[in-house]
């Protein structure tokens, strides 16, 4: 049997290319649930912040080498709104009920959460 490898590399670089900032978790548990069409849409959290994305499609030839030649993937839209507390679910007054995943452990998400902090 031939040895097998396995090995990790994450990605280098998110390039965002919208971002809009939400008052609180309300608003964007609402904007989630209108994108999503009223379907089960989870929501990110990790480090105070709780977020949204929506990859840019990598069905281009362009966008398949972007990422495996340079590790960069394009976030073509990324909502968010501070949320210093984790909880796993949000409901606003309206009794939309939007799941929220807790991400703190994962590098990727904890830069973003960082990176999102910054923003004005």
């Amino acid at each position: 049997m031939n040895e097998l490898e396995i090995k990790y590399e994450p990605f280098k670089e998110i390039i965002v290319m919208e971002r809009t900032q939400f008052p609180n978790p309300d608003y964007l548990a609402r904007f989630t649930n209108i994108v999503a069409g009223g379907k089960t849409a989870g929501i990110y959290w990790s480090r105070g912040m709780a977020f949204i994305y929506f990859p840019l499609s990598i069905n281009t030839e362009t966008a398949a080498k972007e990422l495996v030649e340079k590790r960069r993937v394009y976030w073509a839209f990324l909502s968010y709104a501070s949320m210093p507390e984790y909880r796993p679910l949000i409901e606003t007054k309206e009794k939309i009920i939007v799941p929220v995943l807790d991400m703190s452990n994962n590098p990727l998400f904890q830069k973003v959460a960082e990176w999102l902090k910054k923003q004005k």
